[in-house]
């Protein structure tokens, strides 16, 4: 299925949030406990991503619905860590395995080609071998693992850390 990939508009913030409520609510891929507000991820996210510069959102379209979306953001807040980026891609559970996911990351990589990048790092919480293999496929090599770093759903969950130069 063939997806639009294109800067955000703020009347994609709804379905944005909805998707990653879902991951909230559903998964443990990612850490945070309850979901948000659309209120709170407009103050989060408009203010936070540009169209120019280290940190970027990029959303995927269907047939004029948001299905997905890959970002760029702050990899640490101290000034040191400015020129690596965490990246993450959270797409509509209807939507995994379609390419979408792919075609968000290569547009996420070109548009960060000539930015002041070194490093980009993705955090996976284990086990998830298909979000494992998917960023491997991107160039991604495992540099970590923490052991019961974080607390979702009654239980402790490992985090493996993988690593991408932008700098060949």
């Amino acid at each position: 299925m063939a997806a639009v990939i294109r800067l955000p508009q703020h009347n994609d913030l709804r379905a944005l949030t909805e998707i990653y409520n879902h991951y909230i609510r559903q998964t443990t891929i990612t850490f945070d406990l309850e979901p948000y507000s659309v209120e709170q991820r407009r103050e989060q996210w408009f203010d936070h991503y540009a169209s120019q510069g280290r940190h970027r959102l990029w959303v995927a379209e269907v047939e004029e619905t948001v299905v997905g979306y890959a970002t760029s953001s702050p990899f640490h807040p101290k000034a040191a860590y400015a020129t690596s980026v965490e990246t993450s891609i959270y797409l509509a559970p209807d939507f995994v395995g379609q390419g979408i996911g792919r075609s968000l990351y290569q547009q996420l990589f070109e548009s960060l080609q000539d930015e002041d990048i070194h490093r980009a790092y993705a955090l996976i919480t284990q086990p998830n071998p298909a979000s494992e293999q998917f960023h491997q496929g991107f160039g991604f090599e495992p540099v970590g693992h923490c052991r019961e770093v974080g607390r979702k759903f009654g239980q402790y969950w490992d985090v493996k850390w993988y690593e991408k130069s932008l700098r060949e």
